[in-house]
């Protein structure tokens, strides 16, 4: 048994610094305002309070996780355990980390023996199929055997798509023709992947709007044609969130955890964004763990999600 989300290895120093650039823009956004805040030794006062609720909420940390961590900042500032602006901008990375400290444990233990399953769910336009090839790429740069699963069988040139990236990766990859049973492939899929010993497959399935149920249902449906060939899958269901739609994409995860047991989360597009505070409010409304970040477009563009130095990197 393997864990798809185990220690880092020894080039994970240099990926970890592709975390810290992607959040350059949320931090020159939440960080560049929280030292304008505490510049020339202001004293702490309910108006400095209020000029850091509108800095975390600007940074999309959302009104119930900005609302959590001030209180705790209150609280402290009552007891007179913080006595100057430095202390208090300690407490907040403090509380952020407390957040999604919790969200970070280890993953769904894979299998005893035989595949791996994942299934990759989420809607049209995050990133789905790009980040099932960054994946892809990431396994086997580790020495894992990989079968990627064509299940989006709705969407034009999405098995086309899926095709480019297993060829780059130079892994196998299960297809029927368009418009198929996306069930159909998916027991395809599975059969093979068992009869080959093969370690992971990961399942591309349509792109879905989370309010369309009959989708929902053709999920489940292939949820359960999963664990019919191998036992207990999926192992894991990991959601693509575009981190540039900020507080929907919150609402999205929402919807697919209601419907399909998500079990973390894949998070695009964060270079892009100035709102990466999302990732704070996912794991304090969801307690979904982020697994992966996407830091850019090229195919070794996706890093293991690291809390402390997500924390470091907002602010320092």
């Amino acid at each position: 048994m393997f864990s798809l989300f185990g220690k880092k290895d020894r080039q994970e120093a240099s990926l970890l610094d592709r975390l810290k650039q992607s959040v350059s823009k949320t931090r020159a956004a939440l960080s560049t305002k929280v030292e304008e805040i505490f510049r020339g030794e202001r004293q702490i006062s309910p108006a400095l309070l209020q000029e850091l609720e509108t800095a975390l909420l600007a940074a999309d940390l959302g009104v119930s996780t900005t609302r959590e961590i001030l209180e705790a900042v209150r609280e402290k500032m009552d007891r007179a355990a913080l006595a100057d602006a430095a202390q208090v901008k300690r407490e907040i990375k403090a509380q952020i980390l407390r957040i999604l400290t919790p969200a970070a444990g280890a993953a769904n233990g894979g299998p005893a023996e035989g595949p791996r399953v994942l299934f990759i769910v989420g809607v049209n336009g995050a990133g789905k199929t790009t980040s099932i090839g960054k994946l892809a790429n990431r396994l086997r740069q580790e020495g894992r055997s990989v079968l990627l699963c064509a299940a989006d069988t709705f969407r034009a040139a999405a098995i086309e798509q899926l095709e480019i990236w297993a060829q780059r990766n130079a892994v196998e990859m299960i297809r029927q023709k368009p418009g198929a049973d996306p069930a159909a492939v998916v027991y395809d899929a599975m059969a093979a992947a068992k009869s080959r010993a093969t370690d992971v497959v990961i399942v591309d399935t349509a792109g879905r709007l989370h309010t369309k149920s009959n989708l929902m249902a053709e999920l489940e449906k292939m949820k359960r044609t999963a664990a019919k060939v191998i036992p207990g899958a999926p192992h894991d269901v990991l959601l693509v969130l575009d981190a540039t739609t900020g507080q929907n994409g919150l609402a999205q995860a929402r919807q697919f955890t209601s419907a399909v047991g998500v079990t973390g989360i894949i998070l695009t597009k964060l270079d892009g964004t100035a709102k990466g505070g999302i990732v704070v409010a996912i794991a304090r409304d969801l307690g979904l763990p982020i697994r992966f970040v996407g830091t850019g477009e090229q195919i070794g563009d996706l890093v293991p999600f690291d809390a402390p130095i997500y924390v470091d990197s907002l602010f320092d």
